[in-house]
């Protein structure tokens, strides 16, 4: 992980070395292929993602894509030769900058673990087609850019513009999404819904850079777009989240299926244990099975007494209820084991129980 950050850090350098210096020919070709170079490895980042994250994300798969609208527009101003050609690029840029946030946003939402209403991807969809539409506007209307033109900076194509009325209307849309964001974060840390410190670090990561990074744009003027650097290590940020859940539901998995193997194997021992019974509990539910033809042998007073006898009454309770001597219950009792083939009343009462509860009912014997 600590290699990927150092990368980054490389290529963060070697750019800036590359536009800081050299004739104004260079500096333009050299923008260009920055660009171009950004946007290979946004596609690349979708590869890795499509080939390794085995459960797919559709938030993920359009954060992907926008980053690589969002650096093919940035190319294609920076190269650009006519007005009509930066306006366009300039339309496909937004448009990847426009769903950007909101991939976003559902992701840390979904990786924090928050549920939300069904209908809030429709209505932030919704919202973002609007403001798209807004700052697409300029060659057609003057509401997000009053005057536009093409100017050459370096020899790299910029649009210098007079900003519309409504040109607000899309650094209030960025910072609500930031906003939202970072409560987001707050709430799941409050809330304990964020697994471990880690996936914080790296949600919380994620969004900081951006903010950091398009604050860094605000206040100061530099030609190079660096919010196309921003976005790729968010992307690196957001698939290594990507691939830290999915090992951990791997190794879920693998515990469940451990945890399945052992009830089995439990299970299995359960029956091994029922084949290799004792002969003790063998002769008893061949017993349950003899009082099941003998219990129609008895009286109804010895069937009742049988019952109260199961039911765990004592002798005092029985002769209470029955209204009978200590006399008449022994001969009634002689009677009883007689039929029963049992011996004891301890007898009596333990296969009575087995008997009643049924538990013998299936047992082959043999």
């Amino acid at each position: 992980m600590k290699n990927g950050f150092k990368s980054m850090l490389v290529v963060l350098l070697v750019m800036l070395s590359v536009t800081g210096c050299g004739p104004v020919g260079e500096k333009a070709t050299s923008m260009s292929v920055i660009y171009g170079f950004i946007t290979v490895i946004a596609v690349f980042m979708l590869c890795i993602y499509c080939a390794v994250i085995k459960k797919k994300s559709l938030w993920m798969l359009l954060l992907f894509s926008s980053i690589i609208v969002v650096n093919i527009g940035y190319l294609v101003l920076a190269i650009s030769e006519n007005l009509e050609e930066a306006l366009l690029a300039n339309r496909i840029a937004y448009l990847g900058s426009v769903f950007l946030p909101m991939a976003m946003l559902m992701i840390i939402i979904n990786a924090c673990n928050i549920s939300y209403k069904k209908f809030l991807p429709f209505v932030l969809l919704g919202i973002s087609i609007v403001v798209f539409v807004i700052a697409a506007s300029p060659g057609y209307l003057d509401i997000y850019y009053k005057e536009v033109s093409m100017i050459k900076v370096n020899g790299v194509t910029v649009l210098e513009k007079t900003y519309g009325p409504l040109h607000s209307i899309y650094l209030y849309y960025l910072l609500t999404y930031f906003g939202s964001m970072v409560a987001t974060i707050i709430y799941a840390c409050v809330k304990k819904r964020i697994k471990s410190s880690i996936q914080a670090c790296f949600i919380a990561g994620t969004v900081l850079i951006n903010i950091c990074v398009w604050l860094m744009e605000q206040l100061v003027k530099i030609d190079f777009e660096f919010l196309s650097v921003s976005y790729i290590i968010s992307e690196f940020f957001l698939l290594s989240l990507y691939a830290m859940n999915q090992v951990v539901e791997g190794s879920k998995t693998e515990e469940t299926t451990e945890d399945k193997h052992n009830d089995n194997t439990s299970r299995d021992n359960k029956n091994i244990g029922h084949e290799q019974m004792s002969e003790e509990v063998k002769l008893l539910m061949d017993r349950c099975k003899e009082f099941e033809k003998y219990i129609t042998e008895l009286t109804p007073t010895e069937k009742k007494i049988y019952d109260m006898y199961v039911e765990d009454m004592t002798s005092a309770q029985i002769l209470e209820e029955l209204h009978i001597t200590n006399n008449t219950l022994k001969f009634h009792n002689k009677n009883i084991y007689s039929k029963l083939n049992v011996n004891s009343r301890k007898q009596l009462i333990e296969i009575g129980k087995m008997h009643k509860s049924g538990e013998y009912k299936g047992f082959d014997g043999n």
